[in-house]
């Protein structure tokens, strides 16, 4: 004989309001908390005393409300804004950690103007631009593409092996960098072996901040990302000292000695604090992502900022000497450009956690257009213009590179910050790994150098009107087109 529910007066009961039916396939009552129940409406209603009260809860647990006390890591309690220290001493050392990592990834990034223009006049002189511009593209592609594997494994596993060995890695690209002559060897080492280890230390650079930071997210994204601009600065002049009289072997051996020590402080700090997330660890990218067209537009909005940010970064000191700089006075135009990044890298990540992070990537975008066509077009071999245009435009663009993260984040649970970052970056790798080769290409138009240079030019106006237009269409689905709207 099954029981079956009564529709009466006693369905007000609580008992009644949190035991399902057993038609629905879940608890049923049991015989016990039937009687339970008759023998609860026959009492009368009596306030019984703080001793019968405990005494009736341990005799008579409910099994429908201690089963929703148990812990679960599904909820949303991960991102509750209380959950996040938002500062302390661990999480501005974690901070610090990243800075140290993202130095043996942005710092190199920043240097490559440097070692495009030494490779063109020394080993690599017989070589076209193009095909130049590809030991930095398969760099870069390599960095961000391989992201796609390290993200879940950093979302499962932590930071620290992760760092350790993407360590050692940078190290040991930098120490060989010097003895190599020949094409296939400067990939090997500087593209292969030196991109593999960026792209162990970066997802957890960037993911790190996001298991102690929310609301300040922005802030502490951009202190961590100043990390290339202080590379940008310090590595070209430093080169630019070392190598005429030690010569490219030992200077670059140097950086690998600072790289060491850098290395050995971020192994030290970068924790993570989140519990491990549920989801497997996979090879292939999560394609179930791109169903959020948000995040789909973000992803858009990366390509084509890599191709806008990597062109002058890598070809500014070429184009200052093919119109009448003299070498020393266009790599100070490349540590003036990292100075300019330093402040952009800082300052929009204080002003994203105040307006919105998809707003202020978006006027920062803007600006790098106006940048490019304002100074960058016009410059020609005028020192002053150019010397303007490398401090305007590494302002604008410094925000690129610590923004985008934190807008990536704005869409994803902290704890699964790896996973939608790694996914972003394996987009925007294909941005990196097409965009000096094409504009290596965009130098050959033409009758003439100068024409060349005018494509170089336009193509990256171009790529920084389209990012802006992807990050606005997802700031457009998030909140409309409402102008005041904080996103």
């Amino acid at each position: 004989m099954t029981l079956a529910p009564q529709r009466n007066a006693d369905d007000s009961c609580l008992i009644n309001q949190t035991v399902p039916a057993v038609a629905q396939g879940v608890l049923v009552p049991m015989p016990e908390q039937l009687d339970e129940k008759s023998q609860l409406n026959s009492k009368p209603q009596t306030n019984p005393s703080p001793g019968e009260e405990h005494e009736s809860q341990v005799e008579h647990p409910h099994p429908v409300a201690n089963l929703a006390v148990q812990p679960s890591y599904e909820s949303d309690d991960d991102d509750d804004d209380e959950d996040f220290p938002e500062g302390g001493l661990r999480a501005w050392l974690v901070v610090l950690g990243s800075f140290c990592s993202m130095v043996s990834v942005y710092g190199i990034i920043n240097v490559a103007a440097v070692f495009e223009s030494y490779f063109s006049a020394n080993q690599l002189a017989g070589y076209s631009s193009s095909t130049i511009g590809w030991i930095f593209s398969v760099y870069l592609f390599i960095v961000f593409f391989f992201g796609i594997q390290v993200g879940p494994i950093f979302d499962r596993y932590g930071p620290r092996y992760l760092i350790a060995i993407g360590s050692v890695m940078c190290v040991a690209s930098q120490m060989l960098l010097g003895l190599c002559h020949e094409y296939y060897q400067i990939i090997l080492t500087y593209s292969v072996l030196g991109g593999l280890g960026g792209a162990l230390l970066n997802v957890p650079a960037y993911g790190v901040i996001a298991h102690f930071f929310k609301k300040r997210r922005g802030l502490a994204t951009g202190i961590a990302a100043t990390s290339g601009s202080v590379g940008g600065i310090a590595f070209p002049l430093f080169l630019q000292a070392v190598i005429p009289k030690l010569g490219f072997a030992w200077a670059t051996r140097f950086i690998g000695f600072m790289l060491l020590f850098l290395a050995i402080v971020s192994n030290l700090l970068v924790r993570s604090r989140l519990p491990p997330s549920p989801h497997p660890v996979r090879v292939m990218p999560d394609w179930s992502l791109f169903r959020d067209l948000k995040f789909t537009l973000c992803c858009a909005g990366v390509w084509f900022m890599e191709w806008g940010i990597f062109t002058p970064l890598t070809y500014i000191v070429s184009y200052a000497i093919a119109h009448g700089q003299d070498s020393r006075d266009a790599y100070t135009l490349l540590a003036l450009l990292s100075a300019g990044s330093f402040f952009g890298r800082f300052l929009p990540g204080f002003w994203a956690d105040r307006f919105g992070r998809f707003n202020v990537i978006t006027l920062t975008n803007a600006l790098c257009v106006v940048t490019v066509l304002a100074f960058w077009l016009p410059a020609g071999g005028s020192r002053p213009m150019l010397i303007v245009f490398a401090l305007t435009f590494g302002f604008a663009s410094g925000s690129n590179l610590g923004l985008y993260p934190v807008c990536i984040g704005q869409l994803c649970e902290a704890r699964e910050y790896g996973r939608f970052f790694s996914t972003a970056m394996m987009v925007g790798s294909f941005g990196t790994l097409s965009s000096l080769p094409i504009a290596g290409a965009l130098l050959g138009l033409g009758s003439n150098e100068e024409q060349g240079w005018l494509a170089v030019i336009l193509f990256t106006a171009l790529s920084y009107a389209i990012a802006m237009s992807c990050f606005l269409g997802a700031r457009v689905l998030a909140v409309s087109w409402g102008v005041t709207k904080v996103y």
